[in-house]
């Protein structure tokens, strides 16, 4: 905090060869209409041209703090412990901020003090920068348990804004060479290493979560390997979602078969998006069958998955063509979930 009580925010940023997307990323930050913030560059063992683009940048708020490779997790808690400032703002190296995301999270933070994670709606964009017309545009208030365990109203990991106070209060030391250091973000996964944090918040602490309204956040939509990489991912999920059970038992045993169903249609709109129409067919019929609690919870997207799922085994450019009547008509819903 400083004399003026301005509140800072630390930023931190992980890079590991990102080099086509670094700049535009710091300077998403440097751009921002709020002025009181550092901005934390982890460098996780970067190999390419990272680096030298980062060292082109002379802003007295930049901090670059070097470790060997940790992994994503790895990499935002060494960031997280060099903050400095009394919120962290999590960016990944391949996404951006609007300019006034900072200000608008501070002034949500401020005006309310049960809330621990405030974050917004996301557009995503493809490689090259270009806006797809959708994007992540979640439920933002009233957010219960349940919410973040099937839902992750967050959505991704560039955008909330959190009080360092709630990452203290469930952060833990790690063991044998890492007793000594603390950990926030398990840094034994490789995904879904958010829904993990956010469950273990909402099951261990009394903190809010709450959005606004306004999508201040661009989330790079990389669709390489996804078709090959779906058991993966949902193994993975499982594993982190059952590092959590413990701390309620009861509370898995009610809602996990519903989480589970939400996560597999996460992963059979994606397969439709990389056109893995198999994938796709398989797991929607997955997801209902597994919880058909999703039906009457979400009727439109899951009904909406299960008709492109179907819809995929038409001729292409029949369905190129109700994708984009779909796309105009239904551009403002989540893809992502």
């Amino acid at each position: 905090m400083l004399a003026n009580s301005i509140p800072v925010v630390s930023v931190v940023i992980p890079m590991y060869n990102v080099a086509k997307y670094i700049e535009q990323s710091i300077n998403s930050v440097l751009q921002q209409s709020y002025h009181h913030f550092e901005l934390i560059l982890v460098d996780d063992g970067c190999v390419d041209d990272t680096l030298n683009i980062v060292n082109n940048f002379t802003d007295p708020r930049i901090r670059i703090v070097r470790q060997a490779n940790r992994g994503l997790s790895g990499a935002r808690n060494t960031g997280i412990e060099a903050a400095r400032g009394i919120y962290i703002a999590l960016l990944d190296a391949d996404d951006y901020w609007a300019a006034d995301k900072l200000t608008k999270h501070i002034k949500h933070l401020s005006a309310n003090p049960k809330v621990g994670i405030s974050y917004c709606p996301s557009l995503f964009i493809n490689e090259d920068g270009e806006l797809l017309g959708v994007g992540q545009f979640p439920k933002l208030k009233n957010i219960t348990k349940q919410h973040i365990f099937c839902r992750n109203p967050v959505g991704n990991g560039s955008s909330p804004v959190i009080r360092r106070s709630v990452l203290s209060e469930v952060g833990y030391f790690g063991v044998n060479k890492d007793k000594y250091r603390r950990m926030y973000f398990d840094e034994s996964l490789r995904q879904s290493e958010d829904i993990e944090l956010w469950t273990r918040i909402a099951l261990n602490t009394t903190w809010q979560f709450e959005g606004i309204s306004q999508p201040l956040t661009y989330y790079r939509v990389n669709d390489s390997g996804l078709s090959s990489d779906v058991d993966k991912q949902f193994a993975s999920w499982q594993h982190a979602v059952m590092l959590n059970k413990a701390s309620d038992p009861t509370f898995f045993k009610q809602f996990y078969s519903l989480a589970k169903a939400y996560q597999l249609r996460y992963l059979a709109r994606r397969a439709v998006q990389s056109k893995n129409k198999l994938s796709a067919f398989k797991l929607i019929h997955q997801a209902i069958y597994c919880d058909y609690r999703i039906i009457f919870q979400e009727p439109n997207r899951t009904i909406m998955t299960l008709c492109c799922a179907w819809l995929k085994f038409l001729p292409s450019k029949l369905y190129s063509r109700i994708e984009k009547f779909a796309m105009l008509n239904f551009g403002n819903s989540s893809i992502k979930h």
